[in-house]
C-alpha cells in the first residue's frame, strides 16, 4: 500500500471540501484565501494567550495550541494553492526551491 504524501492528503481534503460546498469555484478560491487570514488571526490569538497578554483572559493558550494553529494556517494555505492550480505540488516545490536558493542579503539595506 503506497504511503500518502502531504500533497495527496491535501488533494483529498480539497476534494472533500469541494464536494461539501455549493459555491462556484471562483468563490471557493476567494473564501479559501480569506480563510488563511482567519487562521493566522487564531494563531496570533494563541500567541497572545500563551504569553498571557490579554488582561481579560490571562494565560488562555499553550505553545501546543500555537503549534496547532500554525499547522491550521499551513494546511489552509496548501488547500488554497490546490484550489488555485492542479499543479500545486510542483508550484510549491519550485517556489520553495527559489526561496532556498535566494541570496539572504538580497534586498538588504546594510
Amino acid at each position: 500500500m503506497p504511503v500518502d504524501t502531504t500533497w495527496d492528503i491535501i488533494h483529498r481534503l480539497t476534494a472533500r471540501l469541494d464536494d461539501y460546498s455549493t459555491l462556484p469555484i471562483d468563490q471557493r478560491r476567494i473564501l479559501q484565501i480569506l480563510k488563511i487570514t482567519e487562521e493566522a488571526g487564531e494563531a496570533a490569538e494563541a500567541v497572545i494567550g500563551a504569553l498571557g497578554q490579554n488582561p481579560r483572559k490571562g494565560f488562555s493558550h499553550t505553545w501546543d495550541d500555537v503549534q496547532a494553529e500554525v499547522c491550521d494556517v499551513i494546511t489552509t494555505a496548501m488547500v488554497a494553492l490546490q484550489r488555485l492550480t492542479p499543479n500545486a505540488r510542483e508550484v510549491f516545490a519550485e517556489h520553495l526551491d527559489r526561496i532556498a536558493n535566494r541570496d539572504l542579503t538580497e534586498g538588504s539595506h546594510r
